[in-house]
This record gives C-alpha cells, sequence and structure tokens, in this order.
C-alpha cells in the first residue's frame, strides 16, 4: 500500500455538493499521483534500469512541484491571503501538510535506492555507484589523477568573512558547505564549493563502476584550502521558487517581461534547503539564516541529495534491462506515401478521409512532422499556422517553417513564451522564426495558448482548400516518443474555416470570432462542457441511455466537479480516467456512487483527452488540449475537436475500453482518497492498456504489409 497525502473530512449529513468534506486537496493529490510513479521505481515488473529511470522521474517531478507549488503557497501566505481551498484547508495548513508530504516521498527515495536499486544493479548487472570511503588504494590513486585533471581546475572555493558575502546559490545546485579553522589563529571560517555535477559520476578502472563526484571533491577538499583546517565538509542542495507573480495587463513588452521573469526567478527566494544527516548543528542554523528560511524548510535527507545522474545509468546500461525498443509503426494510410510519382502525397491521402494518429504508438515524424514538411516543400501551399507551446531542441518542424517562409510562402506561428520553464527556449525558437521572415506572435495577454493546431492552406485548380492538425499532445518529436497523445489529421472545410478564424483571433484582435466545430476555450469550452453533462442528465431521466467517459490530465475545476456530481445524482454512469491529480471524491452516497476514478501510470506518459459522452446512443466524442482545470477553462487557449469520423469514433472507443479494463497499471481512487492498484479477478486474464495498445497498432502493420506482399 503507497501512502497517502490526501486526508478528505468525514461528509455531514445535509452537506450541500460545495461543502469542502466533497473535494481532495488539489496540491496533496498531485503528491499522491507522484507515488504513483514512485511505484514503477518499486514494481518487481518494471526492467531494472526502467525503475532507476522512474526514481530520476520521481525526484524531477517532486523538484518542480516544490518550485512551483510550494513557492506559490509560500508568495501566497507573504501576501497575507487566508482564504481556504475548496477542500477548506488554508494555506497555511496547506503548506504544512505539502512540507510533510515531500519530506516523506523524499525519505522513501532515498530507501528505494539505498536499500532496493543500488544492490540490485551491483548484483545483477555488475554497475556499482561505490563510496568513496570503500575504495581500495589503486582505485583511489585513479580517482585522484581525475580530480586533478578534471575537477580541480573547474572548482571555484568562495570563503564567507567580511569581505566575502554569502554567494549566490544557482537553484537545484548541489554544493559543499565547510567549516574551517585557521590552525593559527584558532578563528573559524564558513566556506562553499560548487559540485560540477555535470561531470556526474567519476569512473573506476572497472567498468560500470563509479563513484559519485561530490564524494570525490569532499574527500579532497582539503587541496582547495590549503593552510586550513576543515572541521566539516557537509553536502547541501537548495530549490528556489518558480511561482513570480506577473501581469501582463501593464506589460508594454512581453518579451522583455519574460525576460525579466526568467532572472528574477534565477535570483528567487529559497524555499527549501535539503541536507545530508551528518551536517552539523551550526553549519545548519548558518544555512537557515543566511537564506532566509523558517526552520521547517529545511529536509534532512539520507543517501544521495541528487538523482538526475541516473538517467545517464540507464541509458547506458544492458538494452536487456530495460524496455523493449519500440518502433513507432507508420499509420496504414500513409505506408509508402510519396515513395513513387503514383503514390498519393499526405494531402491526398488527409483528403480521402480524417487520419487519427496516436503516438507514441503511432510515427510523430512520419505524420504530423512529415505534414508540416511536406506544406513547406510543396510549391502548391500559400500558407502555414501553428501554434507551439514546447516543441524539441533540434526540432525539424522549426526547420521547416523556416524553409516555408524563405520561399515566400505565408507563415505564422503563435509562440507562447509563458510556457513555464520554456519561456528561453521558446523566446530563442520565435527569434530564430521571425529572422526567416515568418509573422511570430507570443500569445494573448492573460491568457497562455496551450491548444495543438496547424493549419495548411493550399491552392488545388481554382480553389483554396485547408489542412488541419488537431491534437492533445506538443509539436515535440522527443516527447512523442514517450508521452502518450492523440491527433487527428483533417481536410473538413468547416475545421478549415474555424481555424482560419481562431489564428485570427490569436493573432489579432477578434474576441468574438464564431466557430462552426472547433469548441474554444476560455470563451466557450465551460459552457458546452455543462451542455453536454445536462444533456446526459436529462437522457437518464428520461429513461434513455446516458454515461460519460473523460480521459484526461487533471480535474480541479469545483463548478465541472459539481456538475458531475448532479450527473452522478441523476444516475448517470460516468468513468474517470485521470492520470495526474483529481480533485473530485468518488464512491461518495448521494453525490459520487456513480462515479469511478482510475490513473494509468505506466511506461508512456498518460497525455491525451477524449471525452466520450454516450447522448442516448448517439455518442459525441471529442479530442483536444484541455483538461478539466481552472487554469485550462478560465486562464488558456484551448481547442477540442468533435470527432465525425465513424471510423476513428470506433477506435477511440476501443481505446478508452481498453483503458477501463487494464488491471495491471491502473489504479482505483477509493472514497478515502486511497489509490489502489487493479489485479486480475480470478479467472480474468491480465490486460495491460499500454501494451494492448502496441500490439494493436502491430496488428494494423501485419494486415497492410500482408496485403501489399500479396499484391506484389
Amino acid at each position: 500500500m503507497l501512502p497517502r497525502a490526501v486526508a478528505p473530512q468525514p461528509v455531514p449529513d445535509g452537506a450541500k455538493p460545495s461543502h469542502p468534506s466533497l473535494y481532495f486537496n488539489a496540491e496533496l493529490s498531485w503528491l499522491d499521483f507522484n507515488w504513483r510513479v514512485l511505484y514503477q521505481a518499486m514494481d518487481e515488473r518494471t526492467p531494472l534500469l526502467e525503475r532507476l529511470r522512474f526514481l530520476a522521474i520521481t525526484e524531477n517531478n517532486l523538484d518542480e512541484f516544490v518550485m512551483k507549488q510550494v513557492g506559490g503557497l509560500k508568495r501566497v501566505l507573504g501576501a497575507g491571503v487566508v482564504k481556504p481551498s475548496p477542500d477548506g484547508l488554508g494555506p497555511a495548513e496547506q503548506l504544512d501538510l505539502v512540507r510533510e508530504g515531500v519530506r516523506t516521498m523524499r525519505t522513501r527515495l532515498a530507501e528505494v535506492w539505498e536499500d532496493d536499486l543500488r544492490p540490485r544493479l551491483a548484483a545483477e548487472l555488475d554497475i556499482a555507484v561505490r563510496d568513496f570511503e570503500d575504495l581500495n588504494e589503486a582505485e583511489r590513486a585513479h580517482v585522484r589523477r581525475v580530480f586533478a585533471d578534471r575537477i580541480y581546475p573547474v572548482l571555484t572555493p568562495l570563503a564567507v568573512d567580511p569581505g566575502h558575502p554569502f554567494p549566490f546559490l544557482s537553484n537545484m545546485s548541489l554544493s559543499l558547505a565547510l567549516m574551517l579553522e585557521h590552525p593559527e589563529r584558532r578563528t573559524r571560517h564558513f566556506a562553499r564549493v560548487k559540485i560540477p555535477t555535470a561531470l556526474r559520476w567519476v569512473e573506476l578502472p572497472e567498468s560500470g563502476h563509479v563513484v559519485p563526484v561530490e564524494q570525490v571533491v569532499r574527500h579532497f577538499a582539503g587541496e582547495l584550502f590549503r593552510g586550513m583546517k576543515i572541521e566539516s565538509a557537509s553536502l547541501f542542495r537548495v530549490t528556489r521558487n518558480a511561482d513570480v507573480a506577473r501581469d501582463e495587463e501593464v506589460a508594454d513588452d512581453l518579451l522583455q517581461m519574460i525576460s525579466e521573469e526568467i532572472r528574477e526567478r534565477r535570483f528567487a527566494r529559497v524555499v527549501r534547503l535539503e541536507v545530508e544527516p551528518g551536517m552539523p548543528e551550526d553549519v545548519r542554523q548558518f544555512l537557515v539564516r543566511q537564506l532566509k528560511l523558517d526552520d521547517e524548510d529545511l529536509y534532512e535527507i539520507p543517501g544521495l541529495l541528487e538523482m538526475s545522474g541516473f538517467w545517464q545509468i540507464a541509458a547506458e546500461g544492458p538494452w536487456e534491462h530495460r524496455h523493449e525498443p519500440w518502433e513507432a509503426m507508420i499509420p496504414p494510410r500513409l505506408i509508402r506515401e510519396g515513395e513513387t510519382e503514383d503514390r498519393p502525397d499526405i494531402f491526398t491521402v488527409i483528403r480521402a478521409g480524417d487520419l487519427m494518429v496516436h503516438h507514441p504508438y503511432e510515427s510523430f515524424t512520419a505524420t504530423v512532422q512529415q505534414f508540416i514538411e511536406e506544406a513547406a516543400a510543396d510549391p502548391a501551399v500559400v500558407a502555414i499556422k501553428q501554434t507551439l507551446y514546447r516543441t524539441a531542441e533540434h526540432s525539424r518542424i522549426i526547420a521547416a517553417l523556416v524553409r516555408a517562409a524563405e520561399a515566400g510562402k505565408a507563415v505564422a506561428v503563435l509562440v507562447e513564451v509563458t510556457a513555464r520553464f520554456d519561456e528561453a527556449d521558446n523566446m530563442e525558437w520565435a527569434s530564430v522564426l521571425e529572422e526567416a521572415g515568418v509573422n511570430v506572435t507570443y500569445g494573448l495577454v492573460g491568457l497562455k495558448t496551450h491548444a495543438k493546431v496547424a493549419l495548411v492552406v493550399r491552392e488545388e485548380g481554382d480553389e483554396i482548400r485547408t489542412y488541419c492538425h488537431i491534437g492533445t499532445g506538443n509539436y515535440n518529436s522527443e516527447t512523442a516518443q514517450i508521452y502518450a497523445d492523440i491527433g487527428i489529421l483533417t481536410a473538413r472545410p468547416e475545421i478549415g474555416r474555424d481555424a482560419v478564424n481562431l489564428f485570427h483571433y490569436l493573432t489579432g484582435y477578434a474576441p468574438d470570432q464564431q466557430y462552426e466545430e472547433l469548441i474554444v476555450a476560455p470563451r466557450d469550452l465551460r459552457q458546452a462542457l455543462t451542455a453536454r453533462i445536462e444533456r446526459e442528465i436529462s437522457h437518464v431521466e428520461a429513461g434513455r441511455q446516458g454515461r460519460m467517459i473523460l480521459k484526461m490530465n487533471g480535474l480541479d475545476d469545483p463548478k465541472m466537479i459539481r456538475a458531475l456530481y448532479a450527473a452522478s445524482a441523476a444516475g448517470v454512469k460516468i468513468d474517470l480516467i485521470i492520470r495526474g491529480q483529481c480533485r473530485l471524491r468518488p464512491g461518495i452516497p448521494g453525490f459520487s456512487e456513480n462515479i469511478r476514478v482510475r490513473s494509468i501510470v505506466g511506461r508512456f506518459l498518460e497525455h491525451d483527452r477524449i471525452f466520450w459522452w454516450e447522448n442516448d446512443g448517439n455518442p459525441e466524442v471529442w479530442i483536444g488540449s484541455a483538461d478539466w482545470r481552472r487554469r485550462n477553462l478560465d486562464g488558456r487557449v484551448e481547442v477540442l475537436l468533435p470527432v465525425r469520423d465513424k471510423r476513428i469514433r470506433k477506435r477511440l472507443r476501443k481505446t478508452l475500453r481498453f483503458a477501463l479494463r487494464d488491471n495491471q497499471r491502473a489504479w482505483d481512487l477509493r472514497p478515502s482518497g486511497e489509490y489502489v492498484l487493479c489485479e486480475p479477478a480470478p479467472g480474468e486474464r491480465p490486460i495491460d492498456y499500454q501494451n494492448r495498445m502496441l500490439k494493436a497498432v502491430r496488428k494494423r502493420r501485419r494486415k497492410v504489409d500482408d496485403r501489399w506482399s500479396a499484391s506484389h
């Protein structure tokens, strides 16, 4: 059983749908999601090196959570805000519970490494992360040479005294805190040395054996302070606030404001200090005072303070201890597309009917990226318009857009420069695009543009035809290999007209833009969702079929939760497949006894959004970029696409059915807030949703290959 951070109140008699007892705390619910991620590192069914990778993912998730949520709660408290969240917890109570939850999880991370994965790696793979103190003389001599040649030259010891102020500590930096004594004057001094984690592990002569670089620096620290006696040398790490306030309404220049925010974040207040158990009390208190922290912001962490280096070990280890390599399939309709003059191009394929692509099971590069690259090279294409929220480090889509602009096509791109932690990269991409002649806009004031839309305008004979991609995930070829997302390529004229209007709204001034098919937030989405929920209620109340299956990343909006409670109370059966945080409390009599919530956490990150409305046997299904979170419904530009193609609706229904039948990687949420890992019932065969999707794609590919072979 996993630890549980949420602790809901008992539901009193006569409670109304807005009563705090009917809601989980959003921040604590996120911590419970990260416990499910950590479980992947604890699960014996997961290949050993993948377990190590999940350990690094869990720590990275937790670090970002502290930066944003702990930082945000401290900022709210500093502003004197006392208003409770929907679950009834005030900011101070939330901060205390979050600190406790973070501390518990971080300690468990260390235990999983030290007690399980570290000895298993050494015993089964001969991959040994050694302690310096356990090295023999020959190994120590080798490490000394590495220190002298590669580490010593890059170290910068910084003393603290009246002539040397306390040094700046960069976010997430690992440091060595030293207390020094002058042997003659008997004076004590503090010094700090930043650990160069670019060289995370120092390799030993025996293949697969390494020692953490921080232990090497600590052992040879005396060479940095010759003539001084080292009383103590203790490791610590700091986390800075990433929840920096911005006011776009008064900003004269959005890019300048974001640039200043990035700088401000670099120097933002420290919100967490992690130290190793052996750090002397006087050194701890010195750091707490210098960093202006509360005692509660100090976390004692056993073992390694920094686990990102596990990515390197996992990537370099033997294949047989990783997931079986997966080569994303090309959708059958695009196989051998364009190979010869008589083979259709991608636009001909899309004109023949809507095309659904499901990443990472199906190739991103051979579908979405190919769509943009062919558009850039096609003389008949006159315009390309696209939203970019996050993209790859070496983006071929950016390169294609540059080529298109240089070829004289009208290219317009909305680059969302306020995407958290990607602001600097996005501003750099915006500059590259502008230099090529692309019309770049940076988003709407007060709204993030999170929609995933690409529009291609093509001249065909005497008419103009539009082609669109509407998706759930970013235009990022790297994350498309590990994020499960859905996109639809379509030549439907009404979708093209809507996409044209959408980009007019995004690049110009058209707040009252009208749409025939697309559902766009923040103007229309909340009302559209509410209307569909009410329609299902009316069907059930009239004795007809009413059901909802809603797959998304997160659910925290109180108004939408109350609407779901009303539907459940009316008898509508509701299945929620929510990977991350969920404020809704299922299984409460009179409110949510008809609601089932499950979370799937596995090899791929579930990132798609699919909304299925039964509608009395005439199903309506949407895909798109929005979760049911307040920020998506009210604070972002989101786009959802109603799916009209019967084949795609059938495929999406099958996808949802497999997700609901998963009894290997799915977790069911109980009214208490506990997530319980699903297991096959007696006589029931195991079903792993993601493995089932892999098999389904392989099966479709084999059928096409068989037909191709038979015809040639």
